[in-house]
């Protein structure tokens, strides 16, 4: 089987020559040519501007045998956890072949080499923008990575992308024909198939084309939830949710979009944290995802959640020794990450609450953690009929600690009231 795996929105002559370039090699070998093609949400997180099911038809058209939907990824994981799963996803429908498009001046050589580097690490996030056909890479990385599981990996064929006065870009695409009032122009039919474009013409009339999101939905989220509710929302760190809540109120994209440039998020996270937060995906509901796959043995050691914790707890622990955040980030990265101690599971807090509240405390039935408007972690109380919101008392390589698992992105923390042997804590259990 030869597998390509795309988006397609939509189909253009670039992806065309993707199929006939699987064509070529299912003609020698017998093989079929299967898309995998992802639908809810694309690649980059965003909701589609063509349906599936048009998507699918346009493969089909241009020359595909078969297509295979990929869907419950792009609203919830970063490509560096969604790769391994999509390639794992082929190698076990016994794809053999595999073929992808780079820039113009494609170096093979370069590529592997770089891929080899990342492969070796076993850590597909960061690769850095500045490297040419960094996404290429990252499909090469994963695919030498799997090997280790499988024993067999795909053969890669990579061609130069098609350029018509220019590289041919889908978003480019999209944007003329909302620009031209939902008409296909006169100029598209240099970069579009003809069944592409009666494809498309029939979806427009139908009112499928385009895709949109649920601005009402995820509004109605950002202007209503408390902080402790939106800290449940993978993908939200504290400086978003604390933007998030000094933008109120929320009306349109503009201003949603604006709320994570001020967080400091570039385009492709606000994507994926708008998307988790339009389908409510949760911290524990990516965490349990990621571990599903680390037991297929999937993910890559280092993207692993107990490394992600054990990162955060090595960086707290340098912290405390007074060396600074970045470094210790780096030192982890190269592998120096000897501790006397393994991250702990639960971290003990004190709080600061009146004598009266005290017995509301005992009778807690449930506590949620949050970064307060000042950065400081604090817990939100609930007992019958009250609410008592605290700062969280912790020793500072504990608040550390768990600061950095809040801005992990998908790292949740539970919390309850415990007894201990110093008084009434509130315990914060790492992880699910």
């Amino acid at each position: 089987m030869i597998g390509i795996s795309a988006d397609f929105d939509p189909v253009h002559k670039g992806h065309v020559k993707l199929i006939q370039k699987g064509r070529e090699i299912a003609d020698e070998t017998g093989d079929e040519v299967v898309i995998y093609l992802n639908k809810g949400y694309s690649a980059n997180h965003a909701p589609f501007f063509v349906n599936y099911e048009a998507r699918a038809e346009m493969a089909l058209k241009a020359g595909a045998d078969r297509v295979v939907p990929i869907e419950g990824l792009h609203h919830r994981l970063t490509l560096a956890y969604s790769v391994p799963i999509r390639i794992a996803m082929m190698i076990e429908d016994n794809a053999v072949d595999y073929v992808d498009a780079a820039g113009v001046n494609v170096s093979i050589p370069l590529i592997t080499s770089q891929a080899k580097k990342f492969a070796k690490k076993g850590i597909f996030s960061g690769i850095p923008r500045s490297l040419p056909n960094r996404n290429v890479i990252r499909w090469f990385a994963v695919n030498e990575f799997l090997y280790q599981k499988y024993q067999r990996k795909m053969k890669f064929h990579i061609i130069s992308e098609l350029s018509l006065g220019g590289k041919i870009s889908g978003r480019e695409i999209r944007r003329t024909i909302i620009e031209n009032d939902m008409k296909i122009p006169q100029e598209l039919n240099e970069v579009l198939p003809k069944s592409t474009i009666k494809i498309l013409k029939r979806e427009i009339k139908k009112g499928t084309i385009p895709g949109r999101r649920d601005i009402e939905t995820i509004t109605k989220r950002m202007n209503t939830y408390s902080r402790a509710k939106l800290m449940e929302i993978a993908h939200l760190n504290a400086d978003a949710i604390n933007e998030i809540i000094k933008g109120r109120v929320y009306r349109d994209e503009d201003q949603i979009w604006a709320v994570f440039r001020r967080a400091g998020y570039g385009p492709v996270l606000t994507r994926l944290a708008i998307s988790a937060l339009e389908q409510e995906v949760t911290r524990s509901e990516v965490l349990n995802l990621i571990q599903k796959y680390e037991a297929q043995g999937i993910i890559p050691p280092d993207q692993t959640i107990k490394q992600v914790i054990q990162r955060a707890w090595f960086v707290a622990s340098k912290a405390d020794q007074g060396i600074k955040s970045a470094d210790a980030h780096e030192m982890f990265r190269k592998g120096q990450k000897q501790l006397s101690s393994s991250a702990p599971k639960y971290v003990d807090a004190g709080v600061s609450i009146r004598s009266f509240e005290v017995d509301h405390l005992k009778k807690a039935q449930k506590t949620s953690i949050y970064v307060d408007q000042n950065g400081f972690l604090a817990c939100e109380i609930r007992a019958p009929g009250k609410k008592i919101k605290s700062p969280l008392k912790l020793p500072g390589k504990m608040a550390t600690y768990l600061r950095l698992l809040v801005d992990s992105h998908f790292i949740p923390l539970q919390s309850k009231v415990v007894e201990t042997e110093r008084g009434l804590r509130i315990r914060v259990f790492i992880g699910d």
